[in-house]
């Protein structure tokens, strides 16, 4: 693969990196609802995109900063609207996910420096959509979830599995790998429907 493209392919990513949050954020705007939804997934998503300001900064790598900078306000933004609809007990899962993604990469930062924090970071690219998935599938209703934002992230995924493959970088192979799989069990969930809404009507049938 050229170098042209795979650069592409990054400035691609990125944009989607940042992006995907929109849908979602304009969705609980509008519905007033929280249904579907992992608090614990934006404390994670606020946590992962921390720690990838301090990676780029450490390291020089600045093309890093606008898209975790931005999905970092969009995160932010989503805990105010948890707070807002469901009140402040959504904080203990928001925490909850911000110290797991906080944890693994300073462990990994005090034993190996930037380098081995750097691809802590990247290899948890691979479980971060974990509780927005598995809220998805436990949730009887789905209200909440923006589909938009879950195609976007299931696109981001197979990019960075793209550009893993090219470049023989494992972290991104594993990463794409998850994220990817994890993003298309949450599509599969939202083709399925509202399960309380069908219980419903097949009760009135």
């Amino acid at each position: 693969m050229s170098p042209i493209l795979l650069t592409a392919l990054v400035a691609v990513a990125n944009v989607l990196g940042a992006a995907m949050i929109m849908p979602q954020v304009l969705r609980i705007h509008r519905r007033r609802s929280v249904d579907g939804l992992s608090a614990a997934w934006v404390g994670v998503g606020i946590g992962l995109n921390l720690w990838w300001i301090l990676y780029g900064t450490a390291t020089g790598l600045w093309g890093l900063l606008p898209v975790s900078v931005g999905a970092s306000v969009l995160y932010l933004t989503m805990v105010t609207q948890l707070v807002a609809i469901s009140g402040r007990s959504e904080l203990r899962g928001v925490a909850r996910g911000f110290s797991l993604a906080a944890t693994l990469p300073l462990a990994a930062l005090v034993a190996g420096g930037w380098p081995a924090a750097g691809l802590a970071v990247g290899l948890a690219y691979a479980i971060q959509f974990a509780p927005a998935t598995i809220a998805a599938l436990r949730s009887p209703t789905i209200d909440a979830i923006a589909p938009l934002t879950w195609i976007m992230a299931c696109i981001e995924a197979i990019i960075w599995l793209t550009y893993g493959l090219a470049t023989a970088d494992l972290a991104l192979q594993v990463g794409g790998t998850g994220g990817a799989i994890m993003a298309g069990v949450i599509l599969g969930r939202l083709a399925l429907g509202d399960r309380s809404r069908d219980q419903m009507m097949a009760a009135n049938a």
